[in-house]
């Protein structure tokens, strides 16, 4: 009776010591707990296109405005493009190594490259449809880049440049799959496109919310089905993010019911081909802006939207609110712990905290 009883007690304590070791590993790794807010600039403007350039934080906006904060300065560069006959939008914004592109997201489709240093412009690409709409500009290298958009025809809009910006030209529908009505895509925060390498990633929304894939810079495409929230004009995905080149992120929802959290978050591990839901009736509603933390194996993810800034670093399972702030549109990290956000009258800097 003796020896039981030892037996049983000496397995509680190493049952309870067991448990003890594997909760604070939990704890250890929970990652981000807080963030510092500071504020770069304020003023009358939305911001949905934004990337980072050294120490420089370039931004494309309404009202025809484009520039950059100097994160060493601590001053902003702003310029407006006149123009008498269109009221120029920018929600698109790429860059090579010496020019800064920005697109107008309506009818007519003017794409501008603008020099780094003199920020003097000229337009490089233009489009007359009153179909036009782009969502989204990125560059792979100094010389391929792509923008897309809306469809005007039966494809999406895709146009590409081989010559680091300077002519572009449009694919052909019979080298894109062919669009549902009403499939469309939303010009939400600059992250309909996705570049790996030679890879892209395209999302779409709407009546259908799919995801379109070239593994060779726009030559050649193909579309996945995702189980993301659609059937509407303004469900689906609008935004998505890749890690690397098998594991990626897709969210969204309904912008019209944007406290909705049923399917509107999806993880893919083969690289886009087949999506899972995750998180589902959890966490945020409709997301605006998603994002991989840096150097986190692609288990931290960030997003940004009416709900607020949400952190997970369970590659999406389990969500923490970190800000309470509805007013951001797009986020993007330049080291693992600090990234840069904007949106509705603003630009922030994001400090994370462990």
């Amino acid at each position: 009776m003796k020896n039981s009883l030892l037996f049983l007690f000496i397995s509680l304590i190493l049952y309870s010591c067991k448990t003890n070791n594997y909760i604070n590993h939990e704890l250890n790794n929970v990652g981000f707990k807080s963030v510092v807010i500071d504020t770069l600039f304020k003023d009358k403007i939305s911001i949905r296109a934004i990337l980072i350039d050294g120490n420089k934080i370039w931004y494309a906006a309404d009202k025809a405005k484009f520039g950059f904060y100097d994160l060493n300065l601590k001053s902003k560069v702003e310029k407006s493009i006149e123009n008498d006959t269109v009221n120029l939008e920018f929600r698109s914004i790429a860059q090579t190594r010496n020019n800064i592109f920005i697109i107008n997201v309506g009818n007519p489709a003017l794409l501008y490259k603008i020099s780094k240093n003199k920020l003097s412009k000229q337009v490089v690409y233009q489009e007359k449809d009153e179909k036009v709409f782009f969502d989204s500009m990125q560059f792979w290298d100094d010389n391929d880049g792509i923008a897309m958009g809306d469809p005007v025809s039966n494809c999406l809009n895709i146009i590409l440049t081989k010559d680091g910006g300077n002519s572009w030209s449009k694919v052909s529908c019979e080298k894109l799959p062919k669009v549902a009505v009403g499939e469309a895509a939303f010009a939400a925060s600059n992250t309909n496109i996705i570049l790996k390498n030679n890879n892209a990633w395209i999302v779409s929304g709407g009546v259908k919310s799919r995801v379109f894939y070239s593994p060779d810079r726009g030559s050649n495409w193909s579309v996945y089905e995702t189980p993301i929230v659609q059937g509407k004009a303004m469900t689906g995905i609008f935004t998505a993010d890749f890690y690397d080149f098998k594991n990626g992120f897709i969210a969204g929802g309904d912008y019209e019911l944007p406290n909705q959290n049923v399917a509107n978050k999806a993880i893919t591990t083969n690289g886009g081909k087949k999506w899972k839901l995750i998180a589902n009736e959890q966490a945020f509603g409709y997301a605006s802006c998603i994002q991989y933390v840096p150097e986190s194996n692609g288990r931290a993810l960030v997003t940004v939207g009416t709900a607020g800034l949400f952190y997970s670093n369970s590659a999406g399972k389990k969500w923490t609110k970190l800000l309470n702030d509805s007013s951001l549109y797009t986020l993007r990290f330049f080291d693992k712990n600090n990234a840069v956000a904007a949106g509705k009258d603003k630009m922030i800097h994001i400090k994370f905290r462990n």
